[in-house]
């Protein structure tokens, strides 16, 4: 029998107001976030999360003081560690613990691979919960990761699932999500379905970050499986910030022209897999209250698919592809990131065109 650790990693998100400043400078002194050098970069960052920090507590307090995505990613945790470990009684089965790894505030990697290393895995196996991979979220994390990992003295071998934005059961617990939504409304008018994804810079992605072509992949195999020949749907971006140009539509600019169309507007986070502030501050609340007073004569959000049986059981096949794979499955190859040229990503057989 050999000793499975999955370690899970997420954004994070503060426990309560005191919180919100320190978790905002983390996030804006990852380099992967701010690529200034690193005293302007931390110098730079204590500006904005100064700045930041009354206005995102003000979001907070919409959800009681602080973020409920450690809650939410450790009640997934619990759900995959419960189904890789499915028949764990069978003579030589393997054994999987689950851990969590958060990017930008507790539980942080470094306390995590301590964690890990205590308990002497033969194997490590690494799981963004982004569907789509991008060098500012799933990248920054196995780079931190590595660091941590390394100064814990843990020397299992590792391997990594680097994305799935086509995974079966994702497609299918979203497109579950999504048929329910259509069916509450009924008899009104056709609606627009807007597919919502956190957005980027548009220059992070020029430079070869495939985040947004996988985002495309994912609504393409989402609409596929609804098999509705007339859905009226659109990708588009939310939570823009600062001056720079990022990819689009936005979602705020959909919602308004929905709104001119008379359109009922039914939202589905396409990238986020979990319940946090995007989804029940800025979709619940700020973009409902967009939608009224753009005319939106009905506005849907589809839940995440959080602990979906679907999903997590999908997630829980891909982790024991990786575990048996013969080679790295996850790798920095340099140059443009796409997986439809990264040999070492499982989407690329099925992907690349």
């Amino acid at each position: 029998m050999s000793r499975i650790a999955v370690v899970v990693f997420n954004l994070g998100g503060p426990d309560g107001p005191a919180a919100v400043q320190p978790f905002l400078f983390n996030l804006f002194n990852d380099p992967a976030i701010i690529g200034l050098p690193g005293p302007l970069r931390w110098l730079l960052a204590k500006v904005i999360s100064s700045r930041r920090a009354p206005v995102a507590q003000e979001i907070y307090r919409e959800l009681g003081g602080g973020s409920p995505l450690l809650p939410n990613t450790e009640a997934q945790a619990t759900a995959l560690q419960a189904a890789l470990n499915d028949g764990s009684n069978d003579d030589g089965a393997d054994e999987f613990q689950v851990f969590i790894a958060m990017r930008y505030w507790h539980p942080r990697a470094a306390q995590t691979a301590k964690k890990v290393a205590a308990y002497s895995p033969d194997q490590v196996l690494l799981v963004p919960l982004y569907p789509q991979f991008s060098t500012t979220t799933s990248a920054s994390s196995l780079k931190e990761w590595q660091k941590c990992a390394k100064a814990a003295g843990l020397k299992a071998p590792s391997r990594t699932l680097c994305c799935y934005p086509q995974e079966p059961g994702f497609v299918v617990a979203t497109a579950t999500g999504l048929r329910q939504a259509l069916r509450e409304l009924g008899q009104e008018p056709p609606p627009r379905v807007l597919f919502s994804a956190h957005g980027l810079p548009k220059k992070i992605v020029e430079k070869g970050d495939p985040y947004q072509w996988q985002v495309e992949q994912s609504v393409a195999a989402v609409v596929k499986a609804m098999g509705e020949v007339n859905l009226d749907w659109e990708v588009c971006y939310q939570s823009r910030v600062g001056p720079l140009e990022w990819i689009g539509p936005s979602t705020d600019a959909e919602i308004e022209r929905a709104g001119r169309e008379g359109k009922p507007v039914i939202v589905v986070p396409i990238a986020f897999v979990s319940e946090h502030s995007e989804t029940l501050v800025e979709l619940d609340i700020e973009y409902r209250e967009l939608a009224e007073k753009a005319g939106v004569p009905r506005y849907l959000r589809v839940p995440t698919v959080s602990c979906d049986a679907d999903f997590i059981d999908g997630l829980a096949g891909q982790i024991r592809r990786v575990k048996d794979s013969d080679r790295k499955v996850c790798s920095e190859s340099g140059g443009r990131l796409c997986p439809a040229r990264w040999s070492g990503c499982p989407q690329a057989p099925d992907t690349a065109g």
